[in-house]
């Protein structure tokens, strides 16, 4: 069952109440980015996976940690994104969403191989990169695959969940024949959330990508090799039904989603734990790339730094250093193609890029104890002279708040290393920033950086929670 938060003497702050099934849910859209599937893809899961253990007759707390676990089984998603890009030379989006696709039959497999690795690239490359595929890919693949899961598990023990829904995410990828990874586990070996969760996975993909018929097909087709027969039948019952396809397409589904009694609870939580489930998917948006490593978490050290200088409140830190934390969600959605390119971006890899600040505020958005730093956060990409994206602000319609993570991640992206160049050292970036003063760059947010670089970084407010790596 979800473990409540500490109530540790560090953190003296009131609890407040959340539904902690809506601040998930909203996440949950991130992961389907990063993953490549249609909007809602953890959320019509969820609601399979439910079905099933609702026909099983599992007991209300196995019901509640089932539901997280559906819900959350791609936590570990991110990790693997620039390695998927790395071994097949295309857009990691692409090939995580088609290969869902794929039975793991050689011969299929093997098609897909040859189609997509390297596929816009000259010849000579091609035939590089297939020989790597061919001779390294099955032992890469179970690196990664290990990746994803003990990464999902570790991140969900971060949001305080049990050790069940942790080891739910980990066994994602385990077959019932034994022909799964990372550890090959066989039969009733495998976690029983790890089974339900597989099948709700690959039901909604086929769903989705070819109609229920091609659900049904897929999931009896795999029955007793991929699949838990008991469960695949109790599926298959519940799928023949047609009312169970109609729910699950309707446009209304994260509604009901949202109605049933895990996500309607609500949690008592304090400040310290809203930091932990902002600091927990700071880490799945750093994962995405190898050059965005601790990203998120030094934009929001620094981000309180400048916000010390310039007077905030505790509490104000607080929110605000969430969303510094958060305000690469959106990247999720962006292919490592684009991430990670060595050189300049083309007009419409440019148009990909920006949209990251939208998806941001979309997803933030979605949170109602989030919901003011949606805008805050979104907007840190805009400029005071307006040229900025995705709006194009003006400096009076740009918050403090959005100056301070403006700034504070102009200056981490220059100290850190990127595709394209080394890091900068410091005063070869604080050369930059100045030089935008007014046009980028807020001048009180500049003197305070001056501050904080120059001197030692004020330690954070008491009860602040810091990064658990």
């Amino acid at each position: 069952m979800f473990q409540t938060f500490d109530q540790s003497n560090t953190d003296t702050s009131p609890a407040t109440t959340i539904k902690l099934g809506e601040v998930l849910s909203a996440f949950s859209y991130a992961l389907d980015l990063t993953q490549g599937q249609p909007q809602g893809h953890c959320i019509r899961a969820c609601w399979i996976g439910t079905k099933i253990g609702s026909a099983i007759n599992l007991r209300e707390e196995d019901q509640r940690e089932l539901y997280f676990t559906v819900l959350l089984k791609d936590l570990g998603c991110s990790s693997n994104a620039a390695r998927i890009c790395e071994l097949y030379l295309a857009d990691d989006l692409a090939v995580k969403r088609d290969y869902k696709l794929i039975d793991g039959k050689t011969k299929n497999v093997l098609q897909f191989v040859l189609s997509r690795t390297a596929a816009d690239l000259p010849i000579s490359q091609r035939i590089s990169a297939l020989a790597n595929v061919i001779v390294n890919g099955a032992k890469l693949e179970t690196d990664i695959i290990a990746t994803r899961c003990i990464r999902g598990a570790d991140i969900a023990r971060k949001l305080r969940f049990s050790e069940d829904v942790a080891e739910g995410i980990a066994g994602l990828d385990e077959h019932w024949n034994g022909s799964g990874k990372p550890a090959m586990l066989k039969g009733e070996q495998i976690p029983l959330f790890s089974r339900i969760a597989l099948i709700a996975q690959v039901a909604d993909i086929f769903c989705m990508a070819n109609g229920p018929d091609a659900a049904r097909e897929e999931i009896e087709k795999r029955k007793g090799t991929w699949f838990d027969p008991d469960i695949a039948n109790v599926f298959l019952d519940l799928a023949a039904d047609e009312t169970f396809w109609t729910e699950l397409q309707s446009p209304d589904i994260e509604t009901k989603v949202m109605a049933l009694e895990p996500a309607k609870s609500e949690i008592p939580v304090t400040e310290a734990y809203l930091d932990d489930i902002a600091i927990a998917f700071g880490q799945v948006i750093d994962a995405k790339s190898p050059y965005t490593a601790g990203h998120s978490e030094r934009v929001g050290k620094y981000a309180t730094g400048i916000a010390l200088r310039l007077g905030y409140n505790n509490g104000h830190i607080r929110k605000l250093r969430r969303a510094a934390i958060l305000h690469d969600i959106g990247k999720l959605g962006v292919s490592n193609l684009i991430l990670d390119k060595p050189a300049k971006l083309s007009d419409d890899e440019w148009d990909v890029m920006r949209g990251h600040s939208q998806h941001t505020a979309e997803i933030l958005g979605r949170i109602a104890v989030f919901k003011e730093m949606a805008k805050i956060a979104g907007a840190h990409h805009e400029r005071l002279d307006g040229t900025g994206y995705p709006n194009n602000l003006s400096a009076d319609d740009i918050c403090m708040d959005t100056r301070i993570i403006t700034i504070a991640d102009f200056y981490d992206a220059l100290t850190s290393d990127r595709p394209y160049r080394p890091a900068m050292s410091r005063d070869e970036a604080m050369d930059i920033i100045r030089s935008e003063r007014g046009k980028a760059i807020d001048e009180t947010c500049f003197d305070a950086l001056v501050s904080m670089v120059t001197k030692t970084v004020p330690k954070l407010p008491a009860g602040m929670a810091k990064s658990k790596n």
